[in-house]
């Protein structure tokens, strides 16, 4: 497969009084062709900014400060972070898409939703409307709503799980390659979540394009994405194809993170936290970021802040100079009872 979007050691940091907020750090990974990528990480550790700064829509108060964000399909390949502002507002919605974590709040609540399947077309050039509503009309058909209600429905007349299908159909109206997901089943109630996960899962099948979704829901993680990136204080600490990083973790914070999802096979006691707090991403602590909370923190930790690199199985990758003993801690057992 050929490689749709290049991140290229990227930093986005934000102003504040104390001093910039190094909130993404030196970020790099490849997304390819009709493939899912999943990014978690606990709250505070990059992700949605990382997220939207792939198109930036990033606040007036953020930075980018270095590296290349390269999309490269059937028009070609461009950095986006080189676009001028008319070729970036194409870009959005006809090349890369985004649905944001709040569906009620994504939604003008004072037109209807096909006043806004309209004006999202009209801003690209689709001046056509019956070209218009015949494609919202298939496109809230493959979301597994009824058109005729939906359309002419305002939000608040829509449950949570009808705007978030209504959000991600409106996503695809002009036919993006690229979807970024952030928090897709936040707010919905478990059956719902269940849909919308099957719902993207055949969408993507149908319709080809690659997704990169934010999330700490780690089942969704497991049920939807061909990778995982881990982020941990503005870095990705962790990459790895889905089966590797829940059953061959090669970072503590992952191993952390996998401890504290409850298991419906686990026995009782088996949930733990990790112990304190992110860092400051003002001033990040020396070496390795993690290293104030990691069990397998030695004293070169505290100097060196190792660069992701690769560790024993093909195409994961880990930041961490103790891979090889968090290896032999998870073994053949569940990362949930290794540490």
């Amino acid at each position: 497969m050929s490689v749709l979007l290049s991140v290229r050691d990227l930093a986005i940091e934000y102003g504040s009084r104390r001093g910039p907020v190094q909130a993404v750090r030196g970020v790099s990974f490849d997304l390819e062709q009709g493939e899912t990528v999943a990014v978690i990480g606990e709250s505070g550790s990059g992700k949605t900014t990382l997220a939207i700064g792939l198109i930036r829509l990033n606040p007036r108060s953020a930075r980018v400060t270095r590296g290349e964000i390269l999309f490269a399909d059937e028009r070609g390949t461009e950095n986006v972070l080189d676009m001028d502002a008319e070729t970036l507002r194409r870009f959005r919605w006809q090349r890369a898409a985004m649905v944001f974590q709040s569906a009620l709040n994504s939604f003008n609540p004072v037109i209807d939703v096909w006043a806004q399947f309209l004006d999202t077309a009209r801003a690209h050039g689709m001046d056509d409307a019956r070209a218009v509503k015949r494609r919202a009309r298939e496109l809230l058909d493959l979301v597994h709503l009824d058109p005729d209600r939906v359309l002419r429905a305002y939000p608040h007349q829509l449950s949570g799980g009808m705007k978030q299908r209504a959000l991600i159909a409106l996503s695809l109206l002009l036919g993006p390659r690229l979807l970024i997901l952030d928090e897709p089943t936040t707010a919905l109630d478990i059956l719902t979540q269940r849909q919308v996960i099957d719902l993207l899962r055949d969408l993507r099948r149908q319709l080809g394009f690659s997704m990169i979704f934010i999330s700490h829901d780690l089942s969704l993680a497991a049920e939807l994405a061909d990778r995982v990136l881990t982020m941990y204080a503005g870095r990705i600490v962790e990459e790895a194809r889905v089966a590797d990083l829940f059953y061959r973790p090669r970072h503590p914070y992952s191993v952390g993170l996998l401890r504290a999802v409850p298991r419906v096979s686990g026995e009782l006691g088996a949930l733990a936290s990790i112990p304190g707090s992110p860092p400051d991403l003002v001033s990040p602590p020396s070496g390795c970021a993690y290293h104030p909370r990691c069990p397998f923190a030695i004293d070169r930790c505290r100097i060196e802040d190792p660069p992701l690199g690769p560790v024993d199985s093909p195409g994961h990758a880990a930041a961490c100079l103790r891979w090889q003993a968090v290896a032999e801690a998870v073994g053949t057992r569940e990362p949930a009872k290794a540490l």
